[in-house]
């Protein structure tokens, strides 16, 4: 895991969605004000073709949660299936029309032949036969569980009561496992922004969809049906139109608390938060890569997390090995500040002669040099190669930093020295091509992918943001370009030394001119 990332262990208490269910109930407990929503006809009981199946009130068998009390509620819509005498499914008749404590569902069918049945709940979009926990969620306000249905919540039961008899009862038991994502952040910058997403990536399936075994009766995985990948979208209407608000500083399920459901199991989690500044129209990621952890079903878990951001300083940009930064003296954050701190902004007062400190180093003749002031403990350019080539570079368009009092996006993932170390593909004294740069000179480009680092490997890898460059004062393509000095002059002696750069399509190592204002900071793992 990166070093710009902390990794975040769930809160311990885990709250079972499960609690004590009453199986036996009586037609009167029936009667109370929790089933209102239940037909009014009273020889609806006496019907013969319908069955009675009682969720009741002590049972809390429902679908949406409360997630204060570990309550749920039946939503409206919400009907179950039952498997008859002749070994049909059967839907039931009526459902809910509003949020409800308890329900008395009428199921059609043969039920005199035993005393206990199989019930589902296979959610609002399910056929019959098939639920699918969805790679796509909607949630459309903080704290609100309405999505479940939709989102792929499903249970079993085994309603229970006399042979013959024309009522059962049941406790439903959910077989999903929860997470309850409770972002937070204390950062002035981020308090800005909303949570329009939350991407969850799996080293394993979290999506599935579930067929009924005709003779278990059991909800098994369907083959090939599965995803690493659920994406819940957080945004709905009004003052949620943009997404859930991240104003809190400490964790709080009513201001952002975010719903997903996600199949159970052991399975390593990179969490993506989306944020959006909607005053600059800015909108990345910032990403929590979690531990191998058991995910049981029936069970949710509080995802709390405390975004942050890393900040990059805007006094790393200098001209090669140069004694003082680009702007020494009159940063950004100065009391009379000449730095340029977004695209294009322009300055004149930049070093334009060795009588200045923030002149590059210069050198006499031509041969090997090597940095001895501000870039001498920066990797050489043989090194810089290996990044490069053998780093698998993996552009990241979407990962959110700060620098000068701005939020941006952008940068390049590699591989870290210890990683290319035990692949063999590591040489300080010479490039991948065999040669020593700092004395033959080179120049090398190398495509570079767009998928990101899987869970599995995220570890391996190291980021570097896109921080551009100053060209005669004017910055330069912040977000699209990074530009990081070597420690190694150009041999030809032409004023020039080795830079990594990077955007969209390639990661190169070359010579540029010393003059160019690049960052020359150990970012390098």
């Amino acid at each position: 895991m990166k070093k710009t990332m902390k990794q975040y262990s769930f809160a311990s208490q885990l709250k079972s969605l499960a609690v004590v269910f009453g199986i036996a109930l009586t037609f009167a407990s029936c009667a109370n004000e929790d089933v209102a929503q239940n037909p009014t006809n009273p020889n609806d009981d006496n019907d013969k073709n319908l069955t009675t199946f009682v969720a009741g009130d002590e049972a809390k068998t429902r679908t949406s949660l409360d997630y204060n009390s570990s309550d749920f509620s039946w939503e409206a819509g919400d009907y179950i299936y039952v498997k008859d005498d002749d070994g049909i499914m059967r839907k039931s008749t009526n459902a809910p029309t509003q949020k409800v404590a308890s329900f008395r569902y009428r199921v059609p069918g043969k039920f005199g032949a035993s005393a206990s049945y199989k019930v589902y709940y296979l959610g609002k979009n399910s056929n019959g036969s098939q639920v699918t926990i969805s790679a796509n969620q909607m949630q459309t306000a903080p704290d609100n569980t309405e999505h479940f249905g939709t989102a792929g919540d499903y249970g079993t039961a085994t309603a229970t009561g006399a042979v013959g008899g024309s009522i059962f009862s049941f406790q439903l038991e959910h077989q999903p496992a929860y997470l309850v994502f409770q972002p937070y952040t204390s950062n002035t910058i981020l308090r800005n922004c909303y949570l329009t997403k939350v991407e969850v990536t799996s080293d394993n399936d979290i999506a599935e969809t579930y067929s009924i075994n005709a003779t278990t009766g059991a909800l098994d995985a369907s083959a090939g049906t599965g995803s690493k990948k659920i994406v819940l979208f957080t945004s709905g209407s009004g003052s949620y139109s943009n997404g859930f608000p991240l104003t809190n500083s400490s964790a709080s399920v009513a201001t952002n608390g975010a719903y997903m459901v996600i199949k159970p199991g052991t399975h390593i989690l990179k969490v993506r938060y989306w944020l959006k500044d909607v005053a600059t129209y800015v909108e990345g990621t910032i990403t929590k890569t979690l531990p191998a952890t058991a995910y049981a079903s029936n069970t949710y878990y509080d995802m709390t997390a405390n975004l942050n951001v890393r900040n990059y300083d805007g006094d790393k940009y200098y001209m090669w090995d140069a004694q003082q930064n680009y702007w020494a003296g009159h940063e950004w954050n100065s009391a009379n500040p000449w730095q340029p701190v977004l695209n294009w902004g322009t300055n004149s007062n930049y070093a334009k002669n060795n009588t200045d400190p923030r002149y590059h180093h210069e050198r006499i003749g031509s041969g090997r040099f090597d940095a001895t002031q501000s870039c001498a403990t920066l990797p050489n350019v043989n090194e810089m190669t290996w990044y490069a080539a053998k780093g698998d570079p993996r552009r990241d368009d979407d990962e959110l930093w700060t620098a000068m009092g701005h939020l941006y996006k952008g940068g390049m993932w590699f591989k870290k020295k210890s990683v290319l170390q035990g692949e063999g593909n590591y040489n300080s004294n010479t490039a991948v091509d065999g040669t020593d740069w700092r004395t033959n000179s080179g120049r090398g480009d190398w495509r570079v992918s767009n998928t990101l680092p899987s869970v599995a490997e995220a570890n391996k890898y190291f980021y570097l943001p896109a921080m551009g460059y100053y060209d005669s004062g004017r910055l330069k393509n912040v977000c699209s370009d990074g530009n990081y000095w070597s420690s190694s002059a150009f041999p030809g002696g032409s004023g020039a030394a080795f830079v990594l750069s990077f955007n969209s399509f390639f990661a190169s190592v070359m010579s540029i001119a010393s003059v160019n204002g690049y960052r020359a900071e150990a970012l390098f793992e």
